[in-house]
């Protein structure tokens, strides 16, 4: 597991750019403890940081090493700066996930050594989609939650490249809720299944909806419902969506209401979301305003 330096002072901030072989990209997150945007990214960071093994993560509160952020130039948080044989080749100003994650692919170099994880540093797939690819690097799952889960198999395994599964608990009904860390396009829903007999058969998908339980499905009116077979299944098959319904899509609910063969459970092993990321999510500066 990638772990995130914590630079405290000059000293340190000059060994991380010498000791860091020419090869390795170092990325520096500088922050402050009072900056929302700084706060809204960082769960994504760390993610990051998880992810892509291969690249030095690094972060400094600009409060607690000013020596530092003053000898970078900082002058807004959160600010990103790019380092590859001791030298910047790159800085990002604002909590913008996109340009972030394209920063870190465009000066990784060699991927090679990623962890393997589902989604690694390799390019997105597209599933034969033009213009799109998966999604899965714009999603939190920590920050995912599924009413009616067992607790082994929970929605977490979904992201997970094994044969580990989403379960329903008490019935074959589940709501699962998706929150994107920056505003995408969703195109279409690609479904893997251990078995097609507790695969889902009625999806209801509520664009742009938080905290919907299971008494607010009948008194909300969905975005899209989508009655499946089991060719919808098969290794090559997607589902394609409204695409014109879910536009700047930030969270997505998905209730399933039944399944293939009414099962007791419901089942789910892989949920791939297939789209773009949209270009108006750069937050802008934050200047620290002076009291």
């Amino acid at each position: 597991m990638a772990t995130i330096k914590q630079i405290n002072n000059s000293a340190e901030f000059q060994q991380l750019l010498t000791a860091t072989p020419a090869e390795k990209l170092i990325v520096v997150d500088f922050f402050a403890t009072w900056c929302g945007p700084c706060k809204t990214i960082a769960p994504l960071y760390a993610q990051l940081s998880s992810k892509y093994p291969n690249v030095q993560f690094s972060k400094v509160d600009v409060d607690q090493a000013k020596d530092v952020a003053s000898s970078c130039g900082i002058s807004s948080m959160p600010t990103f700066q790019f380092y590859k044989a001791g030298n910047k080749v790159a800085e990002m100003k604002g909590a913008n996930p996109g340009q972030l994650l394209q920063y870190i692919k465009q000066y990784q170099g060699d991927a090679s050594g990623s962890e393997g994880a589902a989604s690694s540093s390799a390019a997105p797939v597209n599933y034969g989609v033009p213009g799109h690819s998966d999604l899965t690097e714009f999603i939190t799952p920590n920050q995912m939650d599924a009413l009616n889960q067992q607790e082994e198999h929970n929605v977490k395994n979904i992201f997970k490249n094994n044969d580990a599964y989403l379960e329903s608990d008490v019935d074959e009904q589940l709501i699962i809720s998706v929150p994107f860390n920056q505003p995408v396009k969703l195109h279409s829903l690609k479904i893997k299944v251990p078995s097609i007999s507790h695969a889902p058969k009625t999806i209801k998908l509520f664009a742009n909806r938080q905290n919907l339980g299971f008494d607010d499905i009948d008194s909300i009116q969905e975005t899209q419902t989508i009655e499946l077979i089991p060719k919808d299944f098969e290794e090559n098959a997607i589902i394609n969506l409204r695409f014109v319904k879910f536009q700047n899509l930030v969270n997505l609910v998905i209730f399933i209401e039944d399944n293939q063969e009414d099962e007791e459970t419901t089942k789910i092993q892989q949920l791939i979301f297939i789209g773009s990321s949209t270009e108006s999510t750069n937050m802008g500066d934050l200047k620290k305003e002076e009291n």
